[in-house]
């Protein structure tokens, strides 16, 4: 059994990412912000831990993470404000990943998106422009990170019910895949320390998880 620090807990990728987790017998701490939420994330299986991580410290941070075996970024500013999206997709995140470092944490899964690059080519007076530039910065870092570290890079989130089948090819760009799909997605690449350095970009196909994740690490 695992330990699993996924931040942004009450997202809904979050949640169904918790619940795959502790069906499967692993530990998952759920990082959020509103004790409201508390309930939700109890009820999906996971411990509720309060904390903002858009102000909390690398420090702060650190000591949260203690003891666990892998940290999941599953958190967003939702845009719309500029600035808190820069706070929280690119600084708190570079803070997450330094302090699963200073934790001890080796493993760390980023959910991104699809077609995340410096070169996003996403224009400046375009909304999505903060956030493009903000994940970007945070994908980048994370690289340079001694983290054993995978990106995941789903397109267009859906409602859509679970299919169980992805397509990684070059095929999948300008798709969409239901929420609950890249939950199994992130479950996966946990288990797979193969897939560690990898970008993941995905969308709904007609290829089983496993067997597309074994194809890119065969």
């Amino acid at each position: 059994m695992s330990r699993i620090a996924i931040i942004g807990g009450h997202g809904k990728v979050a949640l169904h990412l918790t619940r795959v987790l502790t069906n499967t017998g692993h530990s998952v701490s759920a990082f959020i912000r509103n004790p409201q939420h508390s309930d939700d994330v109890s009820r999906a299986g996971a411990t509720p831990v309060l904390l903002d991580i858009e102000h909390a410290s690398v420090a702060e941070l650190a000591t949260a993470f203690a003891g666990h075996d892998a940290v999941v970024w599953s958190a967003g500013a939702g845009g719309g404000d500029p600035a808190r999206t820069w706070a929280v997709d690119r600084d708190a995140a570079i803070r997450s990943m330094d302090a699963a470092l200073e934790a001890g944490v080796g493993r760390y899964v980023m959910v991104s998106y699809f077609g995340a690059s410096l070169d996003h080519g996403i224009p400046a007076d375009d909304p999505f422009f903060a956030y493009a530039e903000a994940k970007a910065a945070a994908d980048e870092y994370l690289r340079r990170t001694a983290l054993s570290w995978t990106i995941l890079g789903p397109g267009t989130l859906t409602l859509e019910p679970a299919t169980g089948l992805i397509d990684v090819s070059d095929d999948a760009a300008g798709g969409s895949i239901g929420r609950q799909d890249v939950a199994q997605v992130a479950a996966a690449v946990l288990q797979r320390p193969a897939t560690a350095g990898m970008f993941i970009q995905f969308n709904t196909g007609a290829t089983p998880i496993d067997e597309a994740l074994n194809q890119l690490t065969s």
